[in-house]
């Protein structure tokens, strides 16, 4: 079962395969891990169903977002394990010369208090990870993200965090066009609607990202690891 049975039709679902979409590309030789936007204000400070969640934080997404930190933390194991880059790029306090657009749509991300900002603990940033300031929902606006990436070698991102329909999808397609193998670990991203998260994981596989499970991805890894030591 794909997140997208039973949202994307069937029908739909084969004119995409017959088009000859979703051929996965597979992982390089050098993966970094992406974790975008997993601070309390996505989440919340506890595990909570999302009516109850955003009473502390209007942003949060509630329990599927401490479902994903779960496993973010399953492949942070792997990548600190392997010595392999980890990158955040995450949302700084919002100023008040911070208007535009994105605060005309979103106003409540204006009004964040700043302990909404803090990294979730069981993922937080350590020693030489990198952190990545932003202020829209692409990772590579604005950023210096594609630069680390390649000073460090990277051919690969896996991408996480939140949201799937948004910040995840923003940064996979720009990664996409400047020609980076994405993988997407499809209970790793999470946002408050289940329709455009399943909607916009079965885009992105369709064209920008092999879509898999977290223990899918971690055992592609694994594999890597392996030929290094062959």
């Amino acid at each position: 079962m794909k997140p997208w049975d039973g949202i994307i039709s069937e029908e739909e679902q084969r004119a995409y395969n017959a088009a000859g979409f979703g051929k996965p590309t597979g992982l390089g030789k050098r993966p970094a891990l992406i974790i975008i936007d997993v601070q309390y204000r996505t989440v919340g400070t506890t595990p909570l169903p999302f009516w109850e969640s955003i009473k502390e934080f209007p942003t949060s997404c509630g329990q599927v977002g401490w479902d994903a930190v779960g496993n973010i933390q399953k492949l942070l194991k792997t990548f600190r394990a392997n010595d392999w880059p980890v990158l955040f790029p995450h949302v700084a306090p919002k100023e008040n010369f911070d208007t535009g657009r994105l605060a005309d749509k979103v106003p409540a991300l204006m009004t964040v208090k700043r302990s909404g900002y803090d990294f979730v603990a069981e993922v937080a940033p350590q020693g030489k990870d990198i952190l990545l300031p932003k202020k829209h929902p692409s990772a590579f606006f604005g950023t210096p993200l594609a630069s680390y990436l390649i000073d460090l070698g990277v051919d690969t991102l896996v991408v996480t965090g939140c949201t799937t329909s948004g910040c995840v999808r923003g940064s996979v397609v720009d990664g996409f066009a400047y020609n980076w193998r994405i993988t997407v670990p499809h209970d790793a991203v999470y946002d408050r609607s289940k329709v455009s998260h399943a909607v916009n994981l079965f885009d992105m596989s369709s064209k920008y990202a092999d879509v898999m499970s977290t223990d899918e991805t971690i055992a592609a890894l694994a594999q890597i690891d392996q030929n290094k030591a062959d």
